[in-house]
């Protein structure tokens, strides 16, 4: 009997207990923000430069480097970036790269943005972050010839199967393909 008992109250404690770690798995893990809100807020600040480069030109982008190709997977885009705002602050409606994909027929499409911060622009060991979302530190000597920086990508416009935030993006091409200025 104190068997049965025993197994009884062992199995209303693993009931009871259920609900609530079912509850935990629905939050998001500690540090890592609403996905959700960042990419809307991206979304919404950027929708004026989706289809239109010279938008983003007058509001101080231009092209920084060509087509980023992932070596095994993906593409980064074309970053068309503001100098101006490398700098800091880091603000979630106004990232400092702007990404494009070049379509066939040449056209520039938005599909994500990219913030960036020179290190030497923050205190020693900083961890910035956009909107509780860390971004990742880029030592020197990299393959874009910039000092250590933070970087973090936001995919608004373009669906990435590994994430929102991940550098590369199987569902962007655009390899071998670069401009030097705005169409």
């Amino acid at each position: 009997m104190k068997k049965l008992s025993h197994w009884t109250m062992l199995l209303a404690a693993l009931l009871a207990l259920s609900p609530f770690s079912l509850a935990q798995q629905k939050t998001p893990p500690q540090g890592q923000g609403d996905q959700g809100k960042l990419v809307e807020t991206v979304r919404n600040a950027t929708t004026q430069y989706v289809d239109d480069v010279k938008a983003a030109t007058g509001a101080g982008y231009s092209p920084a480097l060509g087509s980023v190709s992932g070596s095994d997977h993906g593409a980064m885009g074309i970053d068309d970036v503001n100098g101006s705002l490398v700098n800091g602050p880091i603000d979630p409606t106004h990232p400092q790269a702007l990404i494009y994909e070049p379509s066939s027929n040449g056209e520039l499409k938005l599909v994500g943005v990219e913030f960036i911060i020179l290190a030497s622009a923050l205190p020693p060991s900083a961890a910035p972050q956009v909107e509780g979302h860390l971004m990742l530190y880029v030592d020197s000597p990299n393959r874009y010839g910039l000092p250590p920086f933070f970087e973090l990508h936001v995919w608004a416009w373009r669906d990435n199967p590994r994430g929102p935030f991940v550098d590369w993006n199987d569902h962007v091409s655009g390899a071998g393909q670069s401009r030097q200025e705005h169409p």
